[in-house]
């Protein structure tokens, strides 16, 4: 069994069918690595070492000057899940809690922003559905004013990271945990929405009955092509801080979906991406 959390913190109950919009979150939300992002302040709290941060950047660097394939994400996950082996679980919430507007802030992409905001307008549920680890997605969830956010669970003994993947958010295992969510939400997946940046996340493209991909490689912007799906280009991350009104990270969207100006803008960008699919 997967497990998914209201990014809000709150019980949502299942009743008529609902519309979600399921946002992959490296590359098509934010314009960096989640996981690699944060190498900088945990360098700072004594977590990993130069060497360790040197490779991190490596990793970011690689990851966004080429095609995030099976086996480079693979190649990723190792690095991450053997850096972070033996780290307290509490001091890494707590250092991406203190950092996350530092840090992830800047990183979001101005359209991707809009398009939550068109989404949270027309009532749908967003959610995140990620390969990184929950302690990092979950806190990026809250202040972007997701409703659910979906990731990757390390095992974890006696508060520490034991160097295990109890569950990895990645490929089929997206829909395993987007079938989930519907059966337990409500999510009517054919009237659904989904999008994503990668070719590893074609299952999850395929399991909505609107398909939408972002900033593609080179594999993906093919299969899209192939199937008519449209695509779209993000180029401008932004502080949401810059345009939006000071509010707590869980209600940084919640409240009249991230103020008027993103209300409108969201609108548009959602309406035209619609129109597109006419």
């Amino acid at each position: 069994m997967t497990a998914f959390k209201p990014a809000d913190g709150g019980p949502r109950s299942p009743g008529t069918t609902r519309i979600a919009a399921f946002f992959d979150l490296d590359k098509t939300i934010i314009a960096k690595s989640s996981s690699l992002a944060f190498s900088r302040p945990f360098f700072d709290q004594g977590l990993i070492n130069r060497r360790s941060v040197l490779k991190s950047s490596y990793a970011q660097f690689m990851f966004l000057l080429s095609a995030a394939d099976h086996d480079q994400v693979e190649r990723m996950r190792k690095h991450v899940t053997a850096m972070c082996t033996g780290w307290d679980v509490e001091q890494v919430s707590s250092i991406v809690h203190e950092t996350l507007h530092d840090i992830v802030d800047p990183l979001v992409f101005a359209e991707a922003a809009d398009l939550i905001a068109g989404h949270k307008a027309r009532g749908h549920d967003v959610v995140i559905v990620s390969a990184s680890g929950t302690e990092i997605v979950e806190p990026i969830g809250e202040m972007l004013g997701a409703d659910y956010s979906m990731a990757s669970r390390m095992k974890v003994v006696d508060g520490k990271y034991a160097g295990e993947v109890e569950f990895y958010c990645y490929g089929d295992e997206k829909v395993v945990a987007m079938n989930e969510i519907a059966t337990s939400i409500g999510y009517d997946l054919t009237k659904c929405f989904a999008y994503s940046d990668s070719i590893t996340d074609l299952p999850m493209l395929r399991a909505v009955g609107h398909p939408t991909v972002i900033n593609p490689d080179r594999a993906l912007r093919k299969e899209a092509s192939a199937q008519g799906w449209p695509m779209l280009s993000f180029t401008k991350p932004i502080s949401l801080r810059s345009r939006l009104p000071a509010a707590t990270p869980v209600t940084v969207t919640a409240s009249a979906a991230v103020g008027l100006g993103a209300m409108i803008a969201g609108a548009l960008t959602y309406t035209a991406l619609h129109r597109r699919r006419r």
